[in-house]
Order: structure tokens, then sequence, then C-alpha cells
């Protein structure tokens, strides 16, 4: 294969940064298994794929993880051209065995209320600019139904104001791998103190620049100057650990996109007007996203007029 092509090719099986390194992580896991039980790794064994997914099960490893690495597998032998283990009867009788043993329910990042949110915002000391830009983040990542890796790759320039809204020029996101134009709209809230567009006006005032990354991390403050914005742009655990930090452990990172999805359903908003925003597919990702499980309160047992 022409070096070119092989360039390509490998481009197209990456997928998003998260990705490429779970799979990267996955197939070190992998080669290490193989190599302690003495099998060929590439190409491998049907036997050998069950036998690895059966040793995550009995460590405790998650159904969706174990998936993951089966996944990592397939990638692999694809990459190589070779056919893949992953694809055989036998290893899906394995894996159905696996979720019925140990269950397949993922645990999923659980929504907060606006109520949670707006408390965190008014916990904040904005006459820092930390506070300016933990606060930029939070109310652009749940107005926008950002991922992490999304918030952490805007830059200055892909935000332009509007007279109806703040628009979010996204480049690329794990839905749009190819760069196509892709947009999001956040609008003026009534009051300053939660409105999402002002919060990220105030946080460019700071970093008055006109390019360059919009979420940085700090310097380190003195009692005398409080940390400033740096140059490097924020990880995507940093913003786990900011969302942890001021709206509490139990949210991660994914709670802003969840909480989203969630309160836009309970306001009545359509699929249509949630996906816009979220740039998610389909309908059945609506309804994975919603935090709609609360029995006592999402039930229309409440409704049958007795």
């Amino acid at each position: 294969m022409p070096a070119s092509v092989g360039r390509y090719v490998e481009a197209g099986l990456q997928g998003a940064a998260n990705t490429k390194r779970g799979y990267a992580a996955d197939l070190r896991s992998f080669e290490d298994y193989c190599q302690h039980q003495e099998l060929s790794y590439l190409p491998a064994e049907v036997t050998t794929v069950a036998g690895y997914a059966s040793q995550l099960a009995d460590r405790g490893k998650k159904y969706a993880t174990i998936r993951r690495h089966v996944a990592a597998i397939a990638k692999l032998h694809q990459l190589a051209g070779l056919p893949s283990p992953t694809s055989h009867e036998a290893l899906g009788v394995v894996l159905d065995g696996v979720a019925r043993v140990h269950g397949k329910r993922q645990r999923q990042a659980p929504a907060f209320s606006v109520a949670e949110l707006k408390q965190a915002i008014r916990a904040l000391d904005l006459t820092t600019p930390t506070g300016l830009r933990d606060r930029a983040l939070l109310l652009l990542g749940f107005a926008g139904a950002f991922r992490r890796s999304e918030l952490v790759a805007l830059n200055v320039e892909d935000v332009e104001l509007t007279r109806l809204a703040l628009v979010i020029h996204l480049r690329r996101s794990k839905t749009n791998q190819y760069g196509e134009e892709e947009d999001k709209a956040v609008f003026y809230a009534p009051s300053a103190d939660y409105c999402p567009v002002r919060a990220v006006q105030d946080w460019l005032a700071v970093l008055d620049r006109p390019a360059g990354p919009l979420f940085t991390r700090m310097s380190r403050g003195t009692s005398r100057r409080p940390a400033q914005p740096g140059t490097a742009r924020l990880s995507d655990q940093s913003v786990n650990d900011l969302v942890q930090r001021h709206l509490g452990s139990v949210y991660t990172a994914h709670s802003l996109r969840a909480s989203f999805v969630t309160v836009a359903v309970e306001a009545g908003q359509s699929n249509k007007a949630i996906k816009n925003q979220t740039k998610q597919k389909t309908d059945a990702m609506i309804e994975r996203y919603a935090r709609l499980d609360d029995v006592k309160r999402f039930n229309a047992a409440q409704y049958l007029g007795l």
C-alpha cells in the first residue's frame, strides 16, 4: 500500500481523539494479555478474543468497556487488512453471556437542575479571572450542550456575536469528523447573572486577544495579584474537575450535555430543536441522554384523572 494511501486509511479509522486514545490503551492491554498467554496478537484467533473478554469480565470491567476493547481489536485487524475474529458468532455468544451475568447497564452522568447551576454560579468569585472563566465555561457548556472535548477545542475566533445570539462555529466534533461547517447558537438570558452570552463576553474581555484557545489554564496567583489566563488550553480532565468542584462530585463534564437535553425535554422542546443544538443524529440518542428515569417525577400515572 502506498504511504499516502496508508496515511488516509489510518486517519479514517482513528475517529475522535478520545476514541483514539481509548483504543490505543485497549490494544496495549490486549497485547500484554496475548504475550502473557503466549498467543498470537495479530492475527488473533476468536478463542483468544473470547478468553480476553472473559478475563476482563472476571476482573469486574463494565460491559460497555469490554465492548470497546473488542471494537479496538476489530479496528486493529481492519487496519492490517486481516479478517476480524470479532465478527465470529462464537464471540457474540460469549459477550451475551457476559451481559447476562454482569448486566450491561451503563453508568450515565447525572443531570443537574437549572437551580443547582444557578447556585454554583452565585458561589463563584466574579472579581477574579478564574471566576469569570469558570462561569463562562459552565454556562456555555450547558446552554450549548457541549461535549468537554468541544469546549477545550474552542478558539476565540470560533465565537461570533450577532444581534440575536452568540454563534459558536465548531470546526470538528465527535459526530463531525470531517470538518464540515457546524454551528451552535447560544442566546441571551433575562438575568445578566446567568446569561451565557454576557458571561462569554466578560471572559473574552479578560483574555483581550483576537485568537487562540478560548478556555485556558490559569497562571499561579499571588496574594497581590490573582491568577491570570495563560496560553495553554484546558484539558478534558480539567473541565471534569471544574464541573465537580462547582456542582459536586456526583456530576461530570458530561452532565453539562445531559442536563441540557433533560431540561429541554422537560420544557417540551421537540427532538428536532434539541438535535439542532446537540448535533445528535437520531431521536434514540435524545432518549438515551434525557435523564428522565425518576419514577416519581416523570410518570404518566400522575395524569390518569383518578
